[in-house]
């Protein structure tokens, strides 16, 4: 039989036929068994979990359906309780599938700590911009008996001097001593 017969033949139109209800049947079935496993149309609405502790975001996802993951924490935020959530996603009111991860973002217990800098011999105008870009705020500026005018002699942490190199939190005051130009007594 040559090939042109054989297209032309009623067996072949018959197979072709099955294979056709064959590809759609296996299509609907494919399709039934997708919308069953994957629980299509079936959403579960994340909560709102800012400010929240981790225990109380904990429970408010498992009632959800919904994993946590903890992602590292972020730079401290004083508007929030140390360690509760300040930010999350997918946000508040998303609607996701069950068993879906929120990653949420936990406030750190306190500011970081940063290395202050020897800034011992340095005038206060080279000394004010550097700890400001470091995090630090500027206290009270005292001035001592020295030849170099507004040269750094020291620097103060409540009270106390402090040490090159010393770890002390971001965002902490440092008091300034400073020489007056006058010669000491």
């Amino acid at each position: 039989m040559s090939i042109i017969k054989f297209l032309t033949s009623k067996v072949f139109f018959k197979q072709l036929a099955l294979a056709a209800i064959a590809v759609i049947v296996l299509c609907f079935l494919i399709l039934k068994w997708l919308n069953i496993t994957t629980n299509n149309g079936d959403f579960e609405t994340v909560p709102n979990l800012k400010g929240k502790s981790i225990d109380i975001a904990q429970i408010e996802l498992d009632e959800n359906n919904l994993v946590m993951e903890i992602q590292d924490s972020a730079n401290f935020n004083p508007d929030y309780p140390k360690y509760s959530v300040i930010d999350q996603d997918p946000k508040a009111g998303a609607n996701v599938k069950e068993n879906r991860k929120i990653y949420i973002t936990l406030n750190p217990s306190g500011y970081k700590k940063v290395a202050v800098p020897n800034l011992v011999g340095r005038t206060f105008r080279q000394t004010k911009p550097t700890l400001e870009a470091l995090g630090f705020k500027i206290g009270k500026t005292t001035y001592i008996d020295h030849l170099g005018k507004d040269e750094v002699r020291g620097m103060r942490y409540q009270n106390r001097n402090i040490k090159k190199g010393e770890l002390l939190p971001k965002t902490s005051t440092i008091d300034i001593v400073l020489g007056n130009g006058n010669r000491p007594q």
